[in-house]
């Protein structure tokens, strides 16, 4: 009699498994985070609630999502249970995927899921781990799609381009990504990067266009300006580099000289906004001059970066470098009811994980630059097959996160490594997947190019 190992061979029995290994790893998720852990970010999202208060800082359609959750299971409950649903069903639809062609990778798909620098984020209620397990959602239904009947695929597409504006709608810095993403789930057989570049530019558009349409037209979000915090970061970090004072108010001496030498950190934005000693800076833009979300301050930064373009990219190169390489923010584990105190001391599971999180955050998986060189890595290794919806489902999804990651040159203003999340999810999707290219061998790739029309000499 054939023991578990022959039987997880067959398709059957590797969708079962499949099956089996996502739902453990829910399962065991609730039982290390429920009912999630709040954020100050999330607890913001939540009072808005409460407020019938709608503002673009955070994004309010996130705000809007939770309050049609919320009733389910109210509190940070309801978003971590979703959260948690969608990161293994995007795993594990991954693997549900690859059944047919094997086994072992199908179950590997949801047992990667395990890894530390993925799992230790899913009970954590930021936006941006929501976005990734819904862009990770969205390309796994785009990668079950071919081969099905016409009207399933199409709509399995189509739930796959929802998801994907809707990530858009939660980060619309990730405008510049979502092209590439989307155009994987419209066509997820083959990459065609002639097909992406006549797309990208009009797909920004389209994607710029709705998150004004939905967060002003339909939600009425008030405008609260959260592209200025970019401004006032880079106005900052122009003033240190150049040692010139390029805000558009005047300080005092000692202001001065901590503007120019002493304030400047490539780690985070807050610094002017609400630590001191340099939250003066803030404090006399916002409140003071009234300057913040005014097309003053616009220009004087448009200026700055022109009359000191080196001091510019000295600033978001040392940024960049800090988010790639630094030792930053990794799993939040502070009770924000209680700062003084740990989140779920008393739950040995919590416990372990944190134990695992504390012995590894040092190492180079903690670190945003190493998913995103595997990302590039991804894409290039698996460029040759992109004629294929293994390499195409590669490219599309770690080449989306690649530049996900490489944007935030330009508008990033916190160096926390859930920033990089959706890289992290990116690679590990993509090299389950990657994987099966060469179970699939050099026979069936083969095939597959002999099947493709010939290009006729002249």
């Amino acid at each position: 009699m054939p023991n578990w190992i022959d039987r997880v061979r067959t398709p059957t029995a590797a969708r079962l498994s499949v099956a089996v290994v996502a739902f453990a790893g829910f399962v065991l998720s609730v039982l290390i985070f429920y009912p999630g852990i709040m954020t100050y970010d999330a607890k913001y999202v939540y009072a808005d609630i409460s407020k019938h208060v709608l503002g673009d800082w955070q994004s309010p359609v996130m705000t809007v999502l939770w309050a049609w959750i919320d009733p389910l299971a109210p509190g940070p409950a309801s978003m971590f249970l979703l959260m948690a649903a969608l990161y293994w069903i995007g795993f594990a639809v991954v693997g549900l995927a690859l059944a047919s062609r094997s086994g072992w990778l199908a179950v590997l798909s949801p047992g990667l899921a395990f890894m530390p620098p993925a799992l230790v984020f899913v009970g954590i209620l930021w936006r941006d781990v929501l976005f990734a397990v819904t862009w990770l959602t969205a390309s796994a239904i785009a990668f079950a799609a071919p081969g099905r009947v016409s009207v399933i695929r199409i709509s399995m597409q189509g739930l796959g381009l929802l998801l994907c504006v809707f990530g858009v709608l939660l980060r619309p810095n990730a405008l510049i990504a979502a092209p590439i993403l989307a155009t994987y789930i419209i066509w997820p057989a083959r990459f065609d990067g002639k097909r992406l570049l006549m797309a990208f530019v009009p797909a920004i558009v389209i994607f710029f266009g709705l998150v004004q349409f939905v967060y002003y037209g339909v939600l009425g979000a008030t405008r609260q300006h959260p592209l200025h915090s970019v401004m006032v970061f880079d106005l900052g970090g122009i003033s240190h580099f150049s040692k010139e004072n390029q805000f558009p108010v005047s300080w005092n001496d000692a202001e001065m000289k901590l503007l120019l030498d002493g304030c400047y950190q490539p780690t985070q934005w807050d610094i002017y906004w609400r630590l001191q000693p340099c939250d003066f800076v803030m404090r006399k833009v916002e409140k003071e001059e009234k300057l913040f979300g005014t097309p003053a301050l616009t220009k004087a930064w448009i200026l700055a970066i022109v009359r000191h373009p080196i001091a510019y990219l000295e600033h978001r190169a040392a940024f960049m470098l800090n988010f790639l390489a630094g030792e930053n923010l990794t799993m939040w584990v502070v009770d924000i009811e209680k700062p003084t105190e740990t989140v779920f001391a008393d739950r040995p599971l919590f416990s372990i994980v944190e134990n695992i999180h504390e012995a590894l955050k040092t190492t180079p998986l903690f670190r945003a630059g190493s998913w995103l060189i595997a990302c590039v890595a991804a894409c290039l290794l698996c460029w040759r097959a992109r004629n294929t919806p293994e390499g195409a489902f590669v490219i599309g999804v770690c080449g989306s996160a690649a530049v996900y990651v490489l944007s935030l040159f330009l508008v990033g203003v916190a160096s926390d490594f859930r920033y990089g999340y959706w890289s992290v999810l990116a690679t590990i999707a993509g090299a389950v997947v990657g994987l099966s290219l060469l179970h699939l061998g050099r026979g069936e790739l083969r095939l597959r190019k002999l099947r493709e029309p010939a290009t006729q000499p002249t």
